[in-house]
C-alpha cells in the first residue's frame, strides 16, 4: 500500500503542469499551441520569457524533490517510487490528456532528492553541455544517462534501476530530438531557427 500512496503522491505533484499555468498566466498564450508544443522550460523560453522559462525549470525541478522528500518522511524506503510517479506525472499528466513533458528538470529534482551527488552529478553535466553545445535536448539526455551511473557508483543500485528506467524514459520522449541531432538539424538555445 505505501508502494501505491508514494507512486500516486509523486504522480499527483508531478502532474502540475508550472509551464502552462505560468504561461497562462503571464499572457503569453497556451503553452501547447506554441513551438514544440512542449510544456517544460525550454519551451517556454521559446516564448521569449526568460524569467518564465526559468520559473518553471525551478518549479519543475522542486515538485519532484518535494515528491521524493515527502515521501521519505513519511514512508521511508518508497522515495524512489515517488521519483518515478513525480516523472510520470510530469510526462503523462492526466489533467492535459498525457501529453506533457520530457522530464529533464524534474529528474534533476528527483536526483537531488534521492541522493545529492546523484543531482550534483546530473545538474553538472546538464549545465555544463548546455553551456558547451548550447543544445538543451543533447545536455538534458546525457544528464539522464549520467544519473544511474552516478548512483550505481555511489552504492544505490535501487536507486540506479528507477533512475535508468526514467532515463530510458527520457530518451524515448526525446526520439525526434534524437533524430534531428543525427541530421545537425537541432536547434541551439538563443538560435532564431
Amino acid at each position: 500500500m505505501e508502494n501505491l500512496i508514494a507512486l500516486a503522491l509523486g504522480y499527483a505533484l508531478g502532474s502540475i503542469p508550472f509551464g502552462l499555468i505560468l504561461t497562462s498566466l503571464s499572457g503569453a498564450g497556451d503553452l501547447r499551441n506554441i513551438g514544440s508544443g512542449n510544456i517544460g522550460a525550454t519551451n517556454v523560453l521559446r516564448t521569449g520569457r526568460k524569467g518564465i522559462a526559468a520559473a518553471t525549470l525551478l518549479l519543475d525541478l522542486l515538485k519532484a524533490l518535494a515528491a521524493v522528500l515527502l515521501a521519505r518522511n513519511f514512508w521511508p524506503g518508497h522515495e524512489a517510487l515517488a521519483a518515478l510517479g513525480a516523472i510520470l506525472g510530469h510526462c503523462f499528466p492526466i489533467w492535459l490528456r498525457f501529453k506533457g513533458g520530457k522530464g529533464v528538470a524534474s529528474m534533476m529534482g528527483a536526483s537531488l532528492g534521492l541522493a545529492w551527488p546523484i543531482g550534483l552529478a546530473y545538474a553538472v553535466t546538464w549545465l555544463g553541455l548546455l553551456a558547451v553545445t548550447r543544445i538543451s535536448s543533447l545536455a538534458g539526455m546525457t544528464a539522464a544517462i549520467i544519473a544511474p551511473v552516478a548512483a550505481w557508483w555511489l552504492g544505490k543500485p535501487d536507486y540506479a534501476l528507477v533512475l535508468a528506467a526514467i532515463a530510458v524514459l527520457v530518451l524515448v520522449l526525446h526520439r525526434g530530438n534524437i533524430q534531428r541531432l543525427l541530421a545537425g538539424t537541432e536547434p541551439r538555445v538563443g538560435s532564431k531557427g
